[in-house]
């Protein structure tokens, strides 16, 4: 095609985003026998080209990209990108999309090559802003301008905060930095948010914004690639930079690059609205005024490149390259990434030194033409292009297959963070590029299939990377539930779990709902209210179950606590006295009315239920029918939880007649000579429930019971703790009352004979060492003293000890020849 001399119809299309340029675009190419349109970007030709794959069938539309190419048998379309459209085919008709890029410093001079000299045979149009009309009719004066009009108004709303964003909104940055961060945001105050920037392959970028449309996130983060192509139910277009790094320097935003953004907000007959954040100051009264009504400051040039170049020679191909516009209103493009990397591989010697004839010349500009997705140090991407070059020029004239295997194999990994799969993203598209060239590559079909699998996994594993840095699935989706008035489903399971719309969002504890601890934030405050919707009917239905639940629903455990169904609705607390203690029902959120008051009777008939279960014997003595010396007894036992020292009672114990002591001794109630207790409750769960009972009363944390019958003493626990527990101190030991008296009926015996050897025997009956022995005895009313020499010793009765259990004491005169005082003749004890 190139140059036509038959004329043609030439029209311009111009008009502000979402006036239906590219839908009457298609609708004229598919009226021709042939088209060919070409658009800014992969994305948006892949898009259209499936559109019109729809419409006509596979067999007559051919794609084509630099990374993506196909081509049927004698298509009668093409859905190019415009940098890849083949100008060589001609067809009746040719459009290009965004005209208004040929003012882009980068790319402008492919779009003024198309406005210039791409024709088609019937029907050419340009499709693009107003901003281009005075140069387009300046250079292209035989074209028919027509403006479209808005679909939809397009309306300014000032400032607001990220939090206070209607749905539907897109929030715009210019760095990946600024986008990364506004997300996170975005995540913990709104559930969520898709995610758009320039570097996202086409698949990752259709993925994200796909998860916008489907309505799993209401709001989206993204650069300026919003800008073009990205055709989005987008509401409210929000600004929270206007300053972006154009390549060379920082700078703000045209007032038409604004509207080009904002525009994406409405669509069709929608209205749309934009504004910005409240981090940055609000639009002047003037932008405003142009962006919504859609009037720019023209264009004042175009960027031009020289087309037809000068393969004789590398010298010749650089500055046909350079050569300056002749026509008005165009300017010299600043140098591309392909005149970068032909100026750099031109001054490495070996690649000048293939570069000789002009078939060379023109394998190295083709080689220049490699895009450099991964936007890189320049020295590294011409270092890549000079090796391609090489084995392009050397003997075999293609690119050894080892060679590229190795490439493209190390990118074959999707493990690693956003950043990372970015850029191993950016390096495969330039191998797709490359595979696309069938002469440089030995079964090109295959290697582009291997490259395009390559960038597929990358960029699900991308989109799914980014999904789960910014996507709070959960809280996105019950937010948008919770602004619903109608019904939320909800379920409870067996062990408490608590899901709304399918969502795990907590459990149960009882009646306390405790949020999923995955959450925080804003996140935790969303499944609190998603919990309050849904489990008021679910608590009073919980309340009524539990006043029907038979005792063996309900544990007690050792702090206290009176669990429910694997949760905990209550605990005890102090009550008239440690056998009575007082039940308190948890409070929740959730209750209404008496529920509280409803649980905490039926806690408290378990609670009591319970302990007459588990303490039978301290109940049955204090209801038996006894004496009052006997009765009374019985109720110091209780009140002292099973065991009390038997001097306490002495004054009850005097005065018991052989009767009592038979009657309570069927009760269990021992009779000691140091202690009165009841000897089924020194079982290890009896121990610990006594322990229990006396913190609950004494308001002290909760003794641990000891491992054994005998075991050291813990200094954090009190004598009193012990003794509830049924055990006694005896200096750095604790013993249980029943081998106490065990213990001290062989005391009495050797100390019948006025003293007694210490030995290892004498310590084991005590369940300890010897040397803790000698602390032990001075609590039992004896004392020890050291034999001169050695490690023996010795013992006797304290003078002033005396029984308890209301014996009369025998006293046995103390003879000569006794061991005693045969001891204290040696001055052994004092």
């Amino acid at each position: 095609m190139g140059l036509v001399s038959r004329p043609s119809r030439i029209r311009a299309v111009l008009g502000p985003t979402n006036t239906g340029k590219t839908h009457l675009a298609i609708e004229r190419m598919l009226g021709h026998q042939t088209g060919m349109i070409g658009f800014p970007l992969r994305l948006l030709a892949r898009e259209n080209y499936d559109r019109v794959v729809r419409l006509k069938g596979a067999r007559a539309v051919a794609l084509i990209t630099g990374e993506e190419k196909i081509v049927p048998p004698n298509p009668s379309y093409f859905v190019c990108t415009v940098e890849s459209m083949p100008l060589d085919r001609v067809v009746d008709f040719l459009a290009v999309d965004e005209i208004q890029l040929c003012g882009d410093r980068e790319r402008g001079h492919v779009f003024t090559d198309r406005l210039l000299h791409a024709r088609g045979l019937s029907e050419t149009m340009f499709l693009g802003a107003d901003t281009i009309a005075p140069l387009l009719r300046r250079l292209v004066p035989d074209a028919e301008i027509s403006s479209r009009p808005r679909f939809s108004t397009l309306s300014y709303t000032g400032a607001k905060k990220l939090t206070r964003l209607p749905p539907r909104s897109a929030v715009v940055a210019f760095a990946v930095a600024d986008v990364f961060v506004l997300a996170e945001i975005m995540r913990r105050r709104q559930g969520g948010t898709a995610v758009v920037l320039g570097a996202l392959s086409p698949r990752a970028r259709n993925a994200q914004v796909g998860l916008f449309q489907s309505g799993e996130v209401d709001y989206l983060v993204a650069t300026d690639a919003i800008g073009m192509g990205l055709n989005m139910d987008l509401d409210h277009v929000a600004f929270a930079r206007l300053v972006k790094f154009d390549g060379h320097q920082p700078r703000r935003l045209a007032p038409a690059e604004i509207a080009q953004i904002a525009g994406r907000a409405g669509r069709h007959m929608n209205d749309g609205t934009f504004g910005v954040t409240d981090e940055i100051r609000e639009l002047d009264p003037e932008i405003v005024e142009a962006v919504e009504n859609h009037r720019f400051d023209p264009l004042s040039r175009l960027f031009w490149r020289n087309a037809r170049l000068d393969y004789r020679s590398l010298r010749g191909l650089i500055a046909s390259l350079e050569t300056r516009p002749t026509l008005p209103g165009l300017a010299p493009a600043p140098p591309a990434d392909d005149h970068a990397a032909l100026r750099a591989l031109a001054q490495m010697s070996d690649v000048a030194g293939l570069a000789t004839h002009p078939a060379a010349v023109r394998l190295l500009w083709e080689v220049c033409q490699i895009p450099d997705f991964r936007k890189v140090l320049s020295d590294t991407h011409a270092r890549l292009l000079a090796q391609i070059y090489r084995h392009l020029a050397g003997p075999r004239g293609r690119l050894p297959i080892d060679w590229v295997a190795a490439q493209v194999d190390r990118l074959d990994r999707t493990e690693g963070d956003i950043d990372t799969l970015m850029m191993r993203i950016a390096h495969i598209r330039t191998w797709t590029y490359i595979a696309h060239r069938a002469d440089w590559l030995a079964d090109a079909a295959a290697w582009q299939e291997r490259a395009r699998a390559i960038e597929d996994s990358l960029s699900d594993a991308l989109h799914d990377r980014i999904t789960q840095r910014f996507v709070d699935k959960r809280s996105a989706y019950l937010m948008r539930r919770l602004a619903d008035p109608g019904e939320l489903l909800a379920s409870v399971s067996a062990a408490g779990e608590v899901k709304v719309e399918g969502h795990f969002v907590g459990r149960l504890d009882g009646f306390r709902f405790r949020p999923d601890l995955s959450a925080s934030g804003d996140s935790a405050k969303t499944l609190l209210a998603a919990a309050q919707r849904v489990l008021r009917g679910e608590i009073a239905r919980r309340v009524a179950r539990l006043a029907a639940a038979p005792d063996d629903a309900f544990a007690l455990d050792d702090r206290g606590a009176i669990a429910w169904n694997g949760g905990t609705v209550g605990r005890l607390t102090a009550g008239a006295h440690a056998l009575q203690p007082r039940v308190e029902a948890l409070a929740s959120d959730y209750f209404e009315g008496d529920h509280r008051e409803t649980v905490r009777r039926r806690l408290a008939a378990f609670a009591a239920a319970h302990l007459r279960r588990r303490l039978a014997a301290l109940f049955r003595a204090r209801d038996a029918e006894l004496s009052a010396p006997a009765r009374g007894l019985a109720f110091q036992l209780a009140e002292a939880l099973g065991s009390l020292p038997a001097h306490t009672a002495a004054p009850l114990l005097r005065v018991l007649s052989r009767a009592d002591r038979k009657a309570l001794g069927r009760l269990g109630i021992r009779l000691g000579v140091e202690s009165i207790y009841h000897d089924s409750l020194l079982a290890p769960e009896a121990v610990a429930l006594r322990g229990l009972l006396w913190a609950v009363a004494e308001r002290e944390k909760v003794p641990t019971p000891p491992e054994a019958v005998g075991a050291p003493r813990d200094a954090a626990i009190g004598a009193g703790a012990y003794a509830a527990m049924g055990y006694r101190v005896l200096g750095p030991r604790v013993l249980r009352v029943d081998r106490v008296e065990h213990f001290t009926v062989r005391l009495r015996q050797l100390a019948r004979q006025g003293g007694f050897a210490i030995t290892p025997e004498l310590a084991r009956l005590a369940l300890c060492t010897v040397d803790e022995l000698s602390a032990v005895l001075p609590t039992l009313g004896y004392r020890a003293t050291r034999q001169d020499g050695g490690a023996q010793y010795a013992a006797r009765r304290h003078p002033t000890r005396h029984r308890c259990a209301g014996r009369r004491r025998s006293s046995r005169p103390e003879t000569a020849d006794s061991p005693f005082a045969k001891l204290k003749e040696l001055s052994l004890v004092r």
